[in-house]
């Protein structure tokens, strides 16, 4: 079974691989920006509760957050392995996860984490271009869609994120450093975590990802 968290600084590919993660693999990919959303058109107690702190303009607290993570893998389609994307962000959530998981039978088994230098990501990020329909990315310069400007799943046309510029992208990524790579000593101390390469390419980041994830299968 593979109960995959996904991790790794915006920019570094985690989208584009969680893509064919899930598909190859056969496990829900479970963003917590989607989810979060999902909750709050559900008309469900907690999401309309999400949906009004949301609307305040207030942060989600952790034990919403860890609430909502354990209803939706909770869901018959993780019974055989999901890949957690965008959670756990800080330690304090990672520890409640890690009780939560046992306690619900769906503990994660591996932590895969895409690492790529800061000038990289900088440069990845302003290229960006990403799809406002179904969330596919694609970069200008190093992943371009087949036709210019429009998506190759749906062939909605793509979008520059208002956060994805230089000054932005800087803080967003001080923001993670400060309280999303601390997880990584957390779960290098678990014995789950597995560093990978982001700078190698996606063909080759791809095999290499491929092969832990059916040798953690076998």
């Amino acid at each position: 079974m593979l109960n995959i968290i996904l991790m790794g600084p915006p920019g570094a590919g985690k989208g584009t691989h969680a893509q064919w993660m899930s598909t190859d693999f056969q496990i829900p990919h479970i963003s917590t920006g989607d989810m979060f959303r999902e909750a709050m058109s559900s008309g469900s107690a907690l999401g309309n509760q999400i949906k009004d702190i949301v609307n305040r303009g207030d942060l989600v607290s952790d034990e919403l957050t860890c609430a909502l993570v354990k209803e939706r893998l909770s869901k018959p389609d993780c019974a055989n392995g999901y890949l957690l994307d965008g959670f756990p962000r800080t330690l304090e959530q990672a520890k409640a996860f890690r009780e939560m998981g046992k306690e619900i039978g769906r503990a994660p088994n591996l932590v895969v984490n895409i690492a790529a230098p800061d000038e990289l990501l900088v440069q990845r990020i302003t290229t960006r271009r990403v799809c406002p329909h179904c969330g596919a990315s694609y970069n200008v310069v190093t992943m371009k869609p087949k036709q210019e400007g429009i998506c190759d799943v749906c062939g909605t046309p793509l979008i520059q994120r208002k956060d994805d510029n230089e000054e932005s992208f800087k803080v967003r990524l001080a923001n993670y450093y400060k309280s999303t790579a601390p997880l990584l000593e957390f779960y290098r101390e678990e014995g789950l975590l597995h560093e990978f390469d982001g700078t190698v390419g996606f063909v080759a980041l791809k095999k290499d990802i491929t092969a832990l994830l059916q040798e953690i299968q076998k």
